[in-house]
Order: structure tokens, then sequence, then C-alpha cells
């Protein structure tokens, strides 16, 4: 094969596969800031397929008045500048309080971070095609191979990125390493040192990079961690890690879980009666409310996080059959190495997706309780919300058994509640569907975490509020709202029914974002 075709080959092979890379590490870049949601998807591919398409129409201006090896050096050289830009960019601007949509700082976000990278990447396949065609008679046998090396760089990029690069190297030693393929790609491949005065510059721009990364290694491409963070790890699926966080009026240190941008859980190792969450402890009512009329408990976690939930029922109910489906098995193993669940336990953990499990479970009316731990804050896992799920769900609890989960939402205002809420009602029967909130004032509740309690049969939910409201010694946490008041909300807000065809859980919960985080204009 022609030495200078094979070349091309590689060259666009590179630029394909950094490409990649760069637009499946941008899901991770922007997690912490807004999410990992359908707006954040659809962001970061239509700002790169842009600058991808802007790019070969700029490269092709440039191919044509200067056709020469220099200018494919300098396109490769500023390509990885501009892949070492994304980390510090991402730092500088993600967190700015843009007074706008969601939808639109997600957008903007997303183009002041990629699309200049992915414009430079862009550039490079035109440059490639003209330094490479030198006989117009085999146009279509050279530009085909051109550009079937440069899919398979993509494929190969999406690949090994998705299953192995991010949870191996992490995306910001990632975005480092591809940075610097592209700048070595450029001296390799862009002849910069066939002149005198480009080895000069050439030269000189190498010291300059080298300097560049030396200074920003440490404030870049290293995540940003609080001093009490002590374990940090980019999972296939979360960026995990572990900060000491004080507990029981600060008399103790207890271990803090957060997964990309939210504290998951909050455990004390040596007590796992302790319970910090108030929407917890609204789960440890219900079921020591019902605790009092059954023999044994089987329970069901769709999302383990911190296993807080899983351990106390472990402790408190000798006995009871703990299952918990925790998609990412590094989140399981941390637990058990740093957050207090022994080796030796009971606990059942499966790690796969809680939507996988519940389809394929044989376990037909066996749960007491199913606990819907998965939704995250920034973002839900919507294939968790339909009314198929909750059927899926339904058909593996007993006759008096309880769907238990806990969402982020407005009573009042929020458009996700009241069609999640319809949605368990076409399942489970009106009537048979509960709201449990922190304060019987919905007015001030404002943006907070609620319990959405459904079940196969009506249960005397008065009953529920006067055992909980008597124990001794403790005051009761849920807060019921009746079913005439809970009637009365979803009447006047609007709601659908959450199916597999149609589920816009990103557009029912937009608005709740861009108030709780400030996006939206007053």
């Amino acid at each position: 094969m022609n030495p200078v075709v094979v070349k091309a080959n590689v060259v666009v092979f590179i630029a394909s596969f950094c490409t990649l890379v760069i637009e499946l590490v941008a899901g991770r870049i922007m997690a912490p800031y807004v999410g990992v949601s359908l707006y954040t998807w659809t962001s970061i591919i239509g700002v790169v397929l842009a600058g991808i398409s802007i790019g070969a129409w700029v490269g092709g201006i440039l191919a044509d008045r200067y056709p020469r090896p220099a200018t494919l050096g300098w396109l490769l050289f500023l390509s990885g500048l501009g892949a070492l830009t994304i980390a510090p960019l991402a730092d500088l601007i993600g967190a700015a309080p843009l007074q706008t949509t969601l939808m639109l700082r997600i957008l903007l976000l997303t183009t002041a971070i990629f699309f200049v990278p992915s414009t430079l990447l862009g550039m490079i396949s035109p440059v490639v095609v003209k330094l490479t065609l030198d006989n117009l008679s085999r146009t279509g046998n050279i530009v085909g191979k051109i550009y079937a090396f440069s899919t398979l760089g993509s494929i190969i990029g999406t690949f090994a990125t998705g299953f192995f690069l991010i949870s191996w190297m992490g995306t910001r030693s990632l975005l480092l390493t591809m940075g610097a393929i592209l700048i070595a790609s450029a001296f390799v491949f862009g002849g910069l040192f066939l002149k005198r005065k480009a080895a000069v510059i050439s030269a000189a721009a190498v010291v300059s990079v080298s300097v560049f990364l030396f200074t920003m290694f440490g404030y870049a491409y290293r995540p940003l961690l609080d001093e009490k963070v002590y374990y940090y790890k980019e999972s296939d699926y979360f960026t995990i890690k572990l900060m000491k966080y004080p507990i029981k009026g600060g008399a103790v240190e207890g271990e803090a879980l957060i997964l990309d941008n939210l504290i998951h859980s909050i455990n004390d190792v040596n007590d796992p009666a302790f319970l910090d969450y108030d929407y917890i402890r609204i789960y440890e009512e219900l079921v020591g409310w019902q605790m009092r009329s059954r023999a044994s408990v089987d329970a069901l976690f769709i999302g383990g996080g911190g296993y807080t939930f899983p351990r106390y029922m472990e402790a408190a109910y000798p006995g009871a059959r703990i299952d918990v489906v925790e998609i990412d098995p590094e989140v399981t193993r941390v637990v058990h190495e740093y957050l207090g669940l022994p080796r030796t336990t009971s606990i059942r953990s499966f790690n796969e997706d809680g939507r996988w499990f519940v389809m394929n479970s044989k376990d037909k009316g066996r749960y007491d309780f199913i606990f819907g731990d998965a939704f995250n804050d920034l973002s839900i896992p919507y294939h968790l919300t339909t009314r198929e799920f909750a059927q899926q769900m339904k058909a593996l609890l007993k006759p008096d058994g309880f769907l238990i989960a806990n969402l982020i939402d407005s009573v009042t205002e929020g458009l996700f509640l009241p069609s999640y809420i319809r949605t368990l009602e076409d399942v489970f029967g009106k009537g048979n569907v509960n709201l449990l909130v922190l304060v019987p004032e919905l007015q001030r509740l404002g943006i907070a975490t609620c319990v959405v309690v459904a079940s196969p049969r009506k249960w005397d939910m008065d009953d529920f509020v006067r055992v909980t409201g008597a124990r001794e010694g403790r005051k009761r946490i849920a807060h019921l709202v009746p079913q005439e008041k809970l009637q009365e909300i979803l009447r006047n807000r609007p709601a659908v029914i959450l199916t597999d065809d149609y589920v816009p859980v990103d557009n029912l919960t937009a608005p709740i974002f861009e108030a709780r985080y400030g996006y939206k204009k007053k």
C-alpha cells in the first residue's frame, strides 16, 4: 500500500478515535453540573456534530489554500490543545449561574466547552484527503479507504471508551492522554520540522505545551475534591466519592457516599440503626407499622447506593430476606469495604439494571416491600417510572405488599410527581396510592423529597398515622397527604400516564431543577 495512503488512514483513525472519546467523556464532564439527562446527551451529540460539520467545511477551504503537511500539523496540534482545554474550562464555567432555562443552560455550557475541539478535529479529514490525492483516477478508492478508517477509529473509540478507558483511566486523565496523542501526531505527521523556521516554532510549541501540562495537571486534570474526600473512583456508571461527614450533632464522623453530584447516603459504619435522611426514616416508620402484623419480611431494593436502609433492616429484623439491585458493582464493593456492610451479610446483591432484574425475576408474589431508590437528583432513569415497570413490580409483590419510592419534586407545583402518581394509580388502583411528606403544610414544603406508597390493596393509612404518632419518645417524621387532598392536587396539576412509548421525564423535571439551582429567570 502507498505509504502516503497509510499515513492518511492512520491520521484520520486517530482524529476520529479522539473525537468519539471526547464525545463520550463529555457526559461525565457535564454530570456534576447539569446531570446526565436527555437534554445533556442531545446537546453533546448536537454540538459535536455541528462542530464536525463546520470543521469539515472550513477544513476544505484551508486544504485548497494551504495544501501542505504543515497545515495538517497545526490542525492536529490545535486539536490537542482544544482537548486539553475541556477539563479546566468545565471547572471554570460549569457552575456558572446562568439565568435561563435548564435546556438552554445545558446547550450553552456544552457549546462553550466542546464546540471548538470538535470543530478543530472536523477540519482534519478534508486536509488529509487533499494531501493524499495524487491521481484522480483513484479518487474513489483512496477517499473510500480514508473514510473507512475514519469510521473504524470512531467505532473503536466508542467501544474502548465506554467499556474500558473511562473506568481504567478516569475522564480527566483520558482527556490529557487524547490531547497528548494529538499533539504528538502533529509532529509525527505534520511535517513541521521540514523547515528551519517551522522547527523553531515547533520546539517552542512543545516547550509551551510541556509547561502548560506541568502547571495545569494539579488543577485541571485532577478532580476538584473536598479536603475530607478520601476515596475517588470513576466506575462504568458513576463518579464515586467518599468523604467524612459529621453526624449525631457532630459527635461522630460518618461516611458520605457521593455519586456524580449528589450525596446518596450518610452512614455510621458502627451503627446500622443510624438513619440520617428523613425520607429513609419514613421508610422505617412504614416498615415498623407493617411489621406489627408480619411474622417475616422479604424486601427488594431497586437501587443500593450506600445500602443504608438494607443494613438497617438486616439489623432490626433478623431473618429478613433482603435483595438489593445495584447496577454498579463498584458501588457494592465500596459499601463492603468502607460503609459498614460485612462480607458475611445475608443481604443478596445483584449488580444489574433494576428493570432487567424485575422483568426476569421468578419470585412472583414474594416481596412484602419493594423500595424504588434509584431516582437521582438531576437525572431519573426514565425506564423505572413507566406503567409497564410498575406492572412488573406489582407482580412481584404479595397481595398486601408495598411499593415505596422516593422522589424530589414540588407537591403543589411539580409536573413529575402528579404524573408518577397517576401512573401508579393506573396500575394499583385509585385510592391505593398515597403520598407522604415531611411537613403537613404543603405550601411550606417547597422542593423536597417525598415518598410515594402504592399497594395492590387499599390500606387504612389513618392507622399508620395513629401508630407512628403514638410511639413513645419518638416524633413522627411522615405526614400523610389525605386522599381527598391528594386527588384535589392531582386534578389541579397537569399529569400524563408514563409509558414505555411516552415518558417525558426530563421535560417534567426540568422546571424543578431550574428553580432549585437558580437557572430560571425570576
